[in-house]
């Protein structure tokens, strides 16, 4: 691992081809409250860590920084990769009436990259791109939660180069996914999220260069297998895998064909033992290297599997282990959807860790690539949701009931609303697949936007069999899937009916403990699913309560995972153990640690 970090430092310093230094007089927009990360920023610097862990190249040059941007109320300069409602982006209102804003910027692309190919990629563009280079219309691309890449190289030319980035984000009153953003944001929704959010940058390539990689663990067998796609679908891909220096297994194979390694006794991924092995991959045509990528892989195993009782159990590794965390809603007061800075990024799961918990639900939203390589790192076991969209057609929530329910407004979504479901959906989960830290995956959350329930998990469990499946967290239950998944704010929590032998039971979400910080809060004011508690200390003798339930009723009831919301406070919901600056932890930390950690460790 240590060789694949210092990759990852070299291909930050290839940064320094695309930092830009202009003068520009930028400052916070509005008045809520920043990060110390969003206090501190280096705006001539900013994100500058190679974006993509997974598949690094060594040359590349990051595009964040200052553009100019116009839009129906204003124009002037914007900080990319911060949305314009978002203070960081020194922008900090809506889109307006037409929805639409246009990003523009001047590259020059290095001579030598001219002689091959350049790609244009981007983490995250919300909602609707469209992308020209010197007036030449290059590509559309619908989704805010998928990657964009595109070979741009027909439409540059040597010196200065135009790029266009025109941006259409109507949140909610579309039925593209939008996970919490509202035009009306209140409550549990929060302020939307335009345009570019996530890094954007320049990479060379060769003609025929990989496009994808697939690195699939198979414990049982000790073997990985890699399949590694390329731009003409052709050439001969090596790959070799490395303990720290050592090599342990290497495999060749045709481009698009799976490459099978074996490992003698492999060491394995686990939230006790993080370990990550090193991955070169290597292509070449017509015995000629064109292509090299650096990536990082874990040998673990997700499945079901009963424990001495005979109750089914999320297993790790052939394991039951007992998943205890937060729900994430992954938001910031100063960057909305994007976090100030790398370390920021990295802090709420290095405080999760810290904490406790051995595990994070990623809730209705998708985070850049960076953060579930700091959960691959520190051993953090994710539950990924599907950011949903078209809340409008959502069915009647059934929260109480039984499984197999029979609800006749399933599948109210138009096909023009579910195909742009299943081309999102799909997207993700192919883009975040490496991640070793992912063990569920959500499509549905308290029947937001949901439809064809049984159809949406087969899918699921077809898209990835290595994961499980978590069809409809908080009600609407089906019988497809792996899990039955209960949300209890209203007391002690504990699923609302009798466990099913059939299906692991969890809590998906309980909690809601809030507590008010004056001068750290949004608005001065919020709410929390309780009433308010009065102090750290009785906010702290709840959390433990709750702990202690769970714990007495992880064999009558099956409990097999208990997901707390919240980790920090979003806007006026203060339900989270930190503020929305992340300055003040809200609980007494020794006992709030003690009580988690006899949660992660009761299935032992």
């Amino acid at each position: 691992m240590k060789k694949f970090l210092l990759l990852l430092a070299v291909a930050a310093l290839a940064v320094a081809c695309g930092k830009q230094t202009e003068k520009v007089d930028w400052a916070p927009a509005g008045d809520h409250i920043l990060t110390e990360w969003g206090e501190n920023l280096d705006v001539n610097n900013v994100l500058p860590e190679y974006p993509r862990p997974q598949m690094v190249r060594s040359k590349w040059m990051n595009l964040n920084g200052f553009w100019n941007y116009k839009m129906a109320n204003g124009k002037g300069k914007i900080l990319v990769p911060f949305a314009v409602e978002s203070a960081l982006s020194g922008v900090g209102r809506r889109v307006g009436i037409d929805s639409v804003i246009t990003y523009s910027r001047s590259i020059k692309v290095p001579a030598s990259w001219l002689k091959g190919h350049v790609l244009l990629n981007c983490g995250g563009i919300d909602c609707i791109s469209e992308i020209k280079i010197n007036g030449e219309y290059v590509r559309k691309h619908i989704g805010g939660y998928t990657a964009i890449s595109e070979d741009i190289t027909e439409y540059l030319h040597k010196g200065d180069n135009e790029l266009v980035i025109k941006v259409t984000d109507k949140t909610d009153a579309s039925w593209n996914a939008v996970g919490k953003q509202r035009n009306d944001n209140k409550s549990i929704w929060y302020t939307p999220v335009s345009g570019i959010w996530q890094t954007i940058w320049l990479e060379p390539v060769a003609e025929n260069h990989i496009k994808n990689l697939k690195i699939t663990p198979y414990l049982d067998l000790n073997t990985f297998t890699v399949n590694a796609t390329t731009s003409l679908g052709t050439g001969t891909v090596e790959v070799k895998l490395f303990e720290g220096r050592k090599q342990v297994a290497s495999g060749k194979g045709e481009a698009g064909s799976d490459i099978y390694l074996k490992v003698k006794e492999p060491k394995l991924w686990s939230p006790d033992d993080p370990f990550l092995y090193d991955v070169k991959v290597v292509v070449k045509d017509g015995g000629k290297k064109v292509d090299e990528v650096s990536s990082y892989t874990a040998m673990r195993k997700v499945s079901v599997n009963k424990d001495g009782f005979g109750t089914l159990r999320i297993s790790l590794n052939n394991k039951p282990i007992f998943c205890v965390g937060p729900l994430d809603q992954g938001w910031w007061p100063d960057g909305l959807y994007t976090a100030p800075t790398d370390e920021a990024l990295a802090f709420d799961v290095i405080r999760t860790k810290e904490l406790g918990y051995n595990t994070i639900r990623k809730h209705v939203k998708v985070e850049p690539d960076r953060w579930y390589y700091h959960c691959d790192r520190l051993g953090v076991m994710v539950w990924q949701d599907m950011p949903q969209g078209d809340y409008a057609s959502s069915p009647k929530w059934e929260f109480a009931g039984a499984v197999c329910q029979d609800l006749e407004a399933e599948g109210a979504r138009s096909k023009a609303s579910r195909d742009q479901y299943w081309k999102d959906w799909t997207g993700i989960i192919d883009q975040l697949y490496n991640h070793p830290s992912i063990i569920v995956w959500v499509p549905f959350n308290e029947a937001w936007g949901q439809f064809s329930t049984m159809e949406v998990a087969t899918r699921t469990k077809l898209l990835d069999p290595t994961r499980l499946v978590n069809a409809a967290s908080g009600g609407n239950l089906f019988p497809c899937g792996d899990i039955i998944d209960f949300h209890n704010y209203s007391g002690e929590p504990q699923p609302w009916s009798t466990p099913n032998p059939d299906f692991i039971v969890v809590l998906g979400e309980y909690g809601g403990i809030g507590l008010l910080v004056p001068e750290h809060t949004w608005a001065g004011e919020g709410w929390g699913y309780h009433n308010l508690e009065a102090d750290v200390t009785r906010a702290t003798d709840r959390y433990v309560r709750y702990g202690k339930h769970i714990l007495k009723h992880v064999d009558d009831m099956a409990i097999s995972a208990a997901i707390y919301t919240q980790t920090t406070d979003c806007e006026t919901e203060l339900n989270g153990f930190y503020t929305y600056d992340r300055k003040v932890f809200k609980f007494d930390e020794e006992r709030f640690v003690e009580i988690n950690k006899r949660l992660s460790h009761c299935l032992d």
